[in-house]
């Protein structure tokens, strides 16, 4: 009889969950579609480029799935190849995803209440996974965790299954990968240009750029990043209140 008892209720439980997993994995779907497709391409454009460097398609697939960190893969392959360098490789890190410690913040409450998820989803917090579950509403009868734990776990599966095409496919095809590694720099440049275009005001681009040109000239070109990086985070948080005070006027 207290077997009986026991099995009931874990039956109960599964059901609970399972209620709670399927709507919110249809919810979340969707608003990952359009993720879909650049990280598939960004992730075989990157599985390609490690392979270009000389290594095997584990290695794409194991950072991809343990780093998550976009950009910075792209970096953290270069800096394989140089002399192991932990404090560089540590700033240098700190620096490209900065502003991941602002987006931390301003998902305090929206991850408050969300369980073990939270673990998971604050690994896997990445600019797509933060603007559709900052923003979106989501609906009254779907767990917001589990909604939440979803469009984090699809967008880091297309990441994952783009760098292993990619690795495995530049594995077997040889062909001319010269010129390759400008994917990195491309790849900045189009979140440049997207988020030049999503904002009325420039001032902090425009500040990115002026202190980026200053250091380039100062440090040369082979040490301004890391300098370059320090000067606009200093700026740019000592000016954080006039340049939101600009932007609330502008809007």
């Amino acid at each position: 009889m207290l077997s009986l008892n026991k099995f009931s209720h874990q039956d109960v439980i599964y059901m609970k969950k399972r209620t709670q997993l399927i709507p919110a994995f249809r919810a979340a779907f969707p608003y990952t579609v359009p993720i879909l497709a650049g990280f598939l391409f960004l992730g075989i454009a990157y599985g390609i480029f490690m392979n270009s460097l000389g290594f095997s398609a584990i290695y794409p697939i194991l950072m991809s799935l343990t780093i998550f960190a976009g950009s910075m893969e792209f970096i953290a392959a270069n800096l394989l190849l140089v002399a192991f360098n932990p404090i560089n490789a540590l700033f240098l890190t700190l620096m490209v995803n900065a502003r991941h410690l602002f987006y931390g913040i301003s998902m305090l409450d929206k991850y408050r209440g969300t369980g073990k998820k939270k673990l998971y989803l604050i690994f896997g917090l990445c600019d797509e996974s933060f603007s559709i579950n900052c923003t979106v509403d989501v609906p009254k009868d779907v767990d917001k965790g589990w909604f939440m734990f979803f469009v984090t776990l699809l967008n880091h599966c297309y990441w994952v299954i783009g760098a292993a095409i990619g690795g495995i496919f530049g594995s077997f095809v040889k062909f001319n990968t010269e010129g390759l590694d400008f994917v990195m720099t491309a790849l900045f440049v189009v979140i440049f240009i997207e988020q030049w275009m999503k904002e009325k005001n420039h001032h902090s681009a425009l500040a990115g750029l002026g202190l980026s040109a200053v250091c380039l000239i100062i440090f040369g070109g082979s040490n301004f990043i890391i300098p370059a990086m320090l000067a606009i985070l200093g700026v740019l948080s000592l000016l954080r209140k006039p340049l939101e005070k600009v932007e609330v006027r502008t809007i």
